[in-house]
Order: structure tokens, then C-alpha cells, then sequence
């Protein structure tokens, strides 16, 4: 080509969440039965919408405007009810001009980092969710900065580690927060939360917090935003209806604008955001106009508190049979549906091994080994030996050897094989250390 097609980083970009799919549409070619443990779909893992809340779906395809453009920030019906759950908090108010909706939230992530200028970095979590780090990476032409979570604290960040880094880097002028993580599940405990919030205060910094988990918690933790603790500090809270309805192939998501007034360029910076949505005309209009009959129904909260019971007892399920693994730290979540084990450092290597029985499984799983991290190759062996499809924490922009599943199996039967498979896998692959 006359000139280089391609970003001097795009190199980094990578989604290792669905990267594993294409080795196992191998693995499931040679006959071998896959359980998709990779990828965060409750549908697809056999949860059931409530009927009532097809119903409202269905009946709001009987309206004509369901089938036409909406205006680009939204419509309006919506971005006046979730102003209406923002304000009825103690903190930050907003008005419908601070709603910006997208065609999901991995829409959003790309704008609020094409956004800004290529100079501007904003940290993220490691283990880090893959959207957010190839986005941020992406804008800046440069790998991803991360504050180290630590899985001796369930996974909460180190914010030592976070203040150091925000010394060193100067470019540095965003934070990023998940609350619940993905892919860890932990959730912030109240200080912490304001103890980052204030760190971002004292630089002059702005923070984006993913929100989208911020209903499914449990283990004595209730729904927190940052609107809360946001006191006047400029930030972007990031939510959507793809995990609480859940309704993912709705491709709704949105961002709040916080404390736009209190920052010139902060409030320069959202109006950039808007215009670079006004490209696409709006989002999806169906869900938009879902959103205050489903979230305002009556029988929501009672959905939400069912379905965290639900992950809190797969998340026990699985951390009672993973705990006491030599080598392995099996960290209980307290909200989203994943779960993160991290292997003790030195735990894996280049030369261990699960039997595969299938020749043909074996030389795919062998050659795909070549070169990869330790994690990782544990991952594909897991897959050729049991066909469960699981995600390596190397692929999270993290240096700590892990991996990261899924608790959405609504099949018992199946779900109680995966785990048990799972930890006998372990055993015998750590044991070959």
C-alpha cells in the first residue's frame, strides 16, 4: 500500500473472549461436546425472559415509532425515567441532556475513548476487561495503563499501586472503575470507592465507571453508583439492560454525564461524545421505549434480588468445590456471574498436560499451543480434554496466571459436571508440575 493502512498499536488489539471460539468450533468439529463457559449470555446458557416483560416488549411492537430513528441521545421517555432513578439518589443530579444512548455499551466504550485526545490516558483494572483496553489502547496508540487488582483481597484494586501510577504518568487523566468487575465480580466497598473518587479529585482527573453489573450483587453487598460518591468530580457512569432483564441482543446501552458544569473541556469533551453519535443518526429504538415500563414495573426488584440469589449460589457452589486446590486461589465473587481463579505463581509451566484421547483433538490443541502463555495453554488443553471452553487471565491484560468462567448454566445437572470436571482438570494438570 502507498501508506501503512493500519495504527503503529493496532497490533494489541485482541478480544481473547471470543478468540477461543474459533479453537473450539475445532474441538466441536471433531465430535467433541463443547460447554461454553467463555462468554457472558445468559440466553444463550438457557435463562428465560420473564413473560411479563415479553409481554411489554410485544406490545411496544405494535407501536409505529418502534420501527423508525429516534433522536440521537435517545428517546426521551427513557432519558427522563433513568434521570428520574439518578436524581432519587443522594448525589450527583443530572438533567435528559446528560443521557446518551448507544447500540450497546461496547458502542459507548469505543466513543468515550476515540473522544479524547491521543495524549490522554485513562487507567483501567488488570485484570482488565477486554472492550475497555483495546479501546483506551486503541485511541492513544500505545498499550493499555493498569492499577493492579489483588487476588489476595478479592480482587480489589490496589490503590497504592493506582496512586503511583498516576505519579509516574502525567497523560494520565482518567480513571477507569467496573463495578461489579468483569472479570472478577468484585464489588467496591464504600471507601474504597470514595477513597478513588478523591484521588481523582486531588489530580484534577475524571472517572468512567462500567455499571453495567451494578444490580446483580449479593453476599450482603447492595447496588452502588457512582453518582453517590461522586461528590463534584466530573464522570461517566456506563449502564444498559443487556445483563439485568437481561436482554443482550437488545444492544442498549447508555452513559450519565456527571458534574458537567463543574469542568469547562470536561463538559467540551461530552458534547464531543454526542456529536460523534450524531454520525450514526441514534441507537435502537425498540429498548429504549421498554425501559420505563420494565425497569418502573412493580415486579423488577423482586427479578433482580431472584437472580442475584441465583449467581450467589452458583458462586458458593463453585468456590466450595474449587477451594483447597493446591496452588490454585478460587475467589468468591460478590457480584456479576463470573468467577476468577488465579493460579500461585510458578503453579504452571510449559510441559503439563491433560490426556486427550482424540488424535486428531490432541494435534489441534498441540499446535495451538506454540508460543502462548501458561494460562492460556492450560485453557486449550482444558478444551481438548473436556471440551469446556473457559478464557485465560492473560487475556485480560493481566500478569497473573488465572482463569475466568461463567456461573449462568441453568442446567443443574450440567452445570454441577462443568465444576466438578473443572476442578478434577486442575488437579491433574498441576500435579503434573
Amino acid at each position: 500500500m502507498r501508506k501503512n493502512l493500519l495504527k503503529k498499536q493496532s497490533g494489541t488489539f485482541r478480544y481473547i473472549i471470543r478468540e477461543i471460539v474459533s479453537l473450539a468450533q475445532k474441538v466441536e468439529s471433531q465430535g467433541k461436546e463443547i460447554f461454553w463457559e467463555n462468554i457472558g449470555d445468559p440466553i444463550q446458557k438457557g435463562e428465560q425472559v420473564e413473560s411479563w416483560v415479553k409481554d411489554i416488549i410485544i406490545n411496544k411492537t405494535k407501536d409505529n415509532l418502534a420501527y423508525g430513528y429516534c433522536p440521537t441521545a435517545g428517546v426521551m421517555d427513557a432519558r427522563r425515567f433513568i434521570v428520574d432513578e439518578v436524581n432519587s439518589r443522594d448525589g450527583a443530579k443530572i438533567t435528559t441532556d446528560d443521557i446518551i444512548f448507544f447500540n450497546g455499551l461496547g458502542d459507548g466504550i469505543a466513543k468515550i475513548y476515540k473522544s479524547l485526545d491521543p495524549d490522554t490516558r485513562v487507567i483501567g483494572p488488570s485484570p482488565a476487561y477486554s472492550p475497555h483496553s483495546t479501546a483506551e489502547s486503541d485511541h492513544a496508540s500505545s498499550p493499555h495503563l493498569t492499577y493492579r487488582c489483588d487476588p489476595n483481597n478479592k480482587w480489589l484494586p490496589d490503590v497504592e499501586d493506582l496512586k503511583n501510577k498516576i505519579k509516574e504518568n502525567e497523560n494520565i487523566t482518567g480513571i477507569l472503575l467496573i463495578n461489579p468487575g468483569n472479570p472478577t465480580g468484585a464489588v467496591l466497598s464504600r471507601d474504597m470507592f470514595e477513597e478513588i473518587v478523591e484521588i481523582a479529585r486531588i489530580n484534577k482527573m475524571f472517572i468512567v465507571c462500567d455499571e453495567i453489573y451494578s444490580k446483580i450483587v449479593f453476599n450482603g453487598h447492595k447496588p452502588q453508583f457512582l453518582s453517590e460518591v461522586i461528590g463534584e468530580v466530573p464522570g461517566i457512569a456506563m449502564r444498559g439492560i443487556s445483563k439485568e432483564i437481561p436482554w443482550p441482543g437488545s444492544r442498549c446501552g447508555w452513559i450519565e454525564i456527571l458534574n458537567r458544569d463543574k469542568d469547562e473541556e470536561f463538559d467540551e469533551y461530552a458534547r464531543k461524545i454526542l456529536a460523534l453519535k450524531m454520525v450514526e443518526v441514534c441507537s435502537t429504538t425498540l429498548p429504549q421505549m421498554c425501559i420505563p415500563e420494565i425497569l418502573g414495573d412493580s415486579r423488577y426488584p423482586e427479578l433482580l434480588k431472584r437472580r442475584a440469589r441465583k449467581f450467589e449460589a452458583r458462586a458458593k457452589e463453585a468456590t466450595d468445590l474449587l477451594s483447597g486446590i493446591d496452588g490454585v486461589n478460587a475467589i468468591c465473587p460478590d457480584g456479576a456471574f463470573y468467577f476468577t481463579l488465579a493460579f500461585d505463581d510458578g503453579v504452571l509451566n510449559q510441559t503439563q498436560t491433560l490426556n486427550i484421547e482424540n488424535e486428531k483433538i490432541k494435534e489441534i490443541v498441540e499446535t495451538s499451543c506454540a508460543g502462548i502463555a501458561d494460562d492460556q495453554r492450560f485453557v486449550h488443553y482444558l478444551l481438548g480434554a473436556t471440551g469446556i471452553c473457559t478464557v485465560p487471565l492473560s487475556g485480560f491484560s493481566c500478569n497473573t496466571n488465572g482463569i475466568r468462567f461463567i456461573l449462568l448454566e441453568e442446567d443443574d445437572v450440567k452445570r454441577q459436571h462443568v465444576f466438578n470436571t473443572l476442578a478434577n482438570s486442575i488437579k491433574e494438570y498441576v500435579g503434573k508440575s
